[in-house]
C-alpha cells in the first residue's frame, strides 16, 4: 500500500469513529477523499502523516482552526461555529481547500507536531479516585500527573461538582462540572501538585492558550467555554508542569519525601500516546515496591473508557467509573 493510500486510509478510519463532531466527522472523510485524488490535502502532508499511531487528521485541522480563531481565514470562518459560523459541509469545502492551497507555509510548521488537548470535564471522571483516596488513606494527596499538558487537571479541586441533590467544590467556581454523586471526604486535600509532559503547554500565555483552542472542535462551544473557563482558574491556581520522560519523571517524583502526603499518580487519555516498551516501563515503574502511594488513570480499555485506581500497600486494584472520553456521563461502578 503507498503512502497515498496509507494516508488515505487513516483518515478515513478517523472520520468514521469520530461521532460527536458532525463537522469534523465529515471534514476527515472530505480529506481522505482529496488524498485519495491526489488534490491540496496530500500535496500539504506529504511528509507529514507521522507514526502510525499518530493523529495526522486532528494535526492538520487543528492548524487550519488556529488560522481561523486568529482571523486569518475569514472565508472559512463563516463556517466555523467557534468564530460564530455555521457549518455547512458542501459550501465549507472549497474555502477549506483554498486554505491548504495558498496558505500551506503558514500551516506547515503545525502539521509535525504533538496534539495538545487539555479537556477539563476529565476530572469529573477522576474525582471518585481522588476522593476514595482521601478517605482510605486520611492523609493530604501529592499529585503527580502524567501527561499533564497545561496542567488544566492539576487543579481539580478548583472546580465545582454538582449531582442530583449534591455537589461539591466552590461554589464560585467558573468550571462547572456534571458528576456522579461522589462521598467526598470533608477533610480532602491537595498539599502539592505538580505535572510532566513531553511537550507542556503554558496557558499563562495567549500562544498557549490557543494552542489548546486550536484542537477543540469547533462545532463543541459548550467545551471552548469550559476550557476559557479553566483558563481562568489556571491564573489563580498555579501548578508546575515539568518538560520530562513519563518513566523517568514519575521514578524520581515517587523516590521523594513526601511529608506526610499520599502521592498520586494519575493520567487521563494519555497511555495511547507512548509506545509499547514506554507503558511497560511506565506500569513497572509505578508498581514497584509497597510503600503508600496511588495510581489513578481513565482510559480506553476496548470499547469504553474506564477508570481505574490502584493502592498501596497491597496493589489492590479497582474499577471505579466508566465515562464518555470527555468526561462526560460518568457511571459509578464501586466507591
Amino acid at each position: 500500500m503507498d503512502d497515498r493510500a496509507t494516508l488515505a486510509r487513516r483518515f478515513y478510519r478517523h472520520g468514521r469513529s469520530v461521532h460527536s463532531t458532525r463537522m469534523y466527522a465529515d471534514l476527515m472523510l472530505r480529506c481522505a477523499r482529496d488524498i485519495e485524488a491526489g488534490g491540496p490535502v496530500l500535496a500539504l502532508m506529504a511528509g507529514h502523516a507521522g507514526p502510525p499511531d499518530s493523529v495526522p487528521a486532528l494535526r492538520l485541522l487543528g492548524a487550519v482552526h488556529r488560522l481561523v480563531l486568529t482571523g486569518r481565514a475569514p472565508e472559512l470562518a463563516a463556517f466555523y461555529p467557534s468564530a460564530g459560523g455555521l457549518y455547512d459541509g458542501d459550501a465549507a469545502w472549497p474555502a477549506f481547500l483554498r486554505v491548504v492551497s495558498e496558505r500551506a507555509g503558514e500551516l506547515a510548521p503545525y502539521l509535525d507536531r504533538t496534539v495538545q488537548t487539555n479537556e477539563p470535564a476529565r476530572a469529573a471522571a477522576l474525582l471518585p479516585g481522588f476522593a476514595a483516596v482521601s478517605r482510605e488513606y486520611g492523609r493530604p494527596l501529592r499529585l503527580l500527573e502524567v501527561g499533564a499538558s497545561a496542567g488544566l487537571l492539576l487543579r481539580w479541586d478548583a472546580y465545582r461538582y454538582e449531582w442530583d441533590g449534591g455537589g461539591w467544590g466552590p461554589p464560585d467556581s467558573p468550571v462547572v462540572l456534571t458528576a456522579a454523586a461522589v462521598d467526598v471526604d470533608p477533610a480532602l486535600r491537595v498539599a502539592d501538585r505538580r505535572g510532566c509532559d513531553r511537550s507542556p503547554v503554558d496557558v499563562t500565555t495567549e500562544e498557549g492558550r490557543l494552542t489548546l483552542l486550536s484542537y477543540v472542535w469547533p462545532d463543541q462551544p459548550e467545551r471552548l467555554a469550559r476550557l476559557r473557563a479553566a483558563f481562568a482558574v489556571a491564573a489563580a491556581a498555579p501548578a508546575t508542569v515539568d518538560r520530562a520522560d513519563a518513566v523517568e519523571w514519575t521514578r524520581a517524583r515517587l523516590a521523594a519525601d513526601h511529608g506526610g502526603a499520599v502521592p498520586v499518580v494519575y493520567h487521563s487519555i494519555v497511555m495511547q500516546y507512548l509506545p509499547p516498551d514506554a507503558r511497560a516501563a511506565f506500569a513497572a515503574v509505578v508498581r514497584a515496591g509497597d510503600a503508600p502511594r496511588a495510581w489513578l488513570r481513565f482510559e480506553p480499555e476496548g470499547a469504553e473508557f474506564v477508570v481505574r485506581l490502584t493502592t498501596w500497600p497491597g496493589g489492590e486494584e479497582r474499577v471505579l467509573a466508566h465515562a464518555n472520553p470527555h468526561g462526560y456521563g460518568v457511571t459509578l461502578l464501586t466507591t
